[in-house]
């Protein structure tokens, strides 16, 4: 097995491609070892790493967070390693049902609309960079998305969400007023 890993825009993140499906359907956001407990063998299997401190598990890749002061350079033999155990061992990669991430059917247009946006142009541009961008809700003109991945605490996060997201929606849906980060 040869896992390729790419740079992320947020630079306490590295993203890992194993060459194979990571996850069949929606993604799993790990943002702490209690989180992963039971439910993926994957993420706990790389928080039993030192400095390891989030695990993103998208379509075809995984993003990992270190914490503390430590270097990729330390880190990155030990997570491939973890990452190349836990495909051979034959393990799932997550176990008993994922949280949906498209909400309720019951929609009305706006939300809608936004959904669709965020859907087809925003999340497949954030997956690239190993994250995501959730849809949370729309109130009183204000979009709230919940950031996952590498998105989690870059630095290019706000200017992404202002200049990238917010100016898009408010663009193409005149009902958006804002964008905010939950």
């Amino acid at each position: 097995m040869f896992i390729q890993t790419e740079q992320t825009p947020n630079p306490a993140t590295l993203k890992f491609l194993p060459g194979c499906p990571v996850m069949s359907s929606g993604t799993a956001n790990f943002p702490d070892a209690a989180s992963a407990a039971a439910r993926s063998p994957l993420a706990e299997r790389l928080f039993a790493l030192p400095e390891v401190g989030g695990v993103f598990l998208g379509g075809d890749f995984i993003t990992v967070t270190k914490s503390g002061g430590s270097d990729w350079l330390d880190l990155k033999p030990a997570v491939l390693t973890a990452i190349m155990d836990h495909f051979t061992s034959g393990q799932p990669v997550v176990t008993g049902e994922q949280r949906a991430n498209d909400a309720d059917a019951e929609d009305d247009e706006v939300v809608a609309a936004i959904k669709e946006l965020l859907e087809t142009r925003v999340r497949p541009a954030v997956a690239q960079d190993g994250g995501d961008i959730i849809f949370e809700d729309f109130e009183d003109g204000i979009v709230y998305l919940h950031m996952q991945g590498s998105c989690s605490g870059c630095p290019s996060s706000t200017a992404t969400l202002k200049a990238g997201i917010e100016n898009m929606l408010r663009h193409y849906i005149p009902e958006v007023l804002e964008v905010r980060a939950v």
